[in-house]
């Protein structure tokens, strides 16, 4: 890439919340999802991730995860 063109924008959700069982994702409380926010990049989602994967330890069936918004936007990865 030139430094004129940007990187290419690859969306992240970064989102939490408490399970019923650590055996499974079912959400105890789907009013109470933490929704950290979306990011441009997956570094940036991984960091926020982990910053709140670590502030929650404490509690074990809380769970925060990373979905590839840019994979479910465009499944065929054609765009440019």
């Amino acid at each position: 890439m030139s430094e004129t063109t940007p990187n290419k924008q690859l969306l992240h959700l970064v989102f939490g919340g408490e399970l019923e069982s650590l055996d499974g994702v079912t959400f105890r409380d789907l009013d109470n999802l933490d929704i950290v926010g979306i990011y441009p990049n997956y570094a940036t989602a991984y960091a926020a991730w982990k910053a709140k994967a670590q502030a929650t330890v404490d509690n074990a069936h809380m769970r925060y995860f990373i979905v590839h918004l840019h994979r479910l936007l465009d499944p065929t990865g054609t765009s440019a």
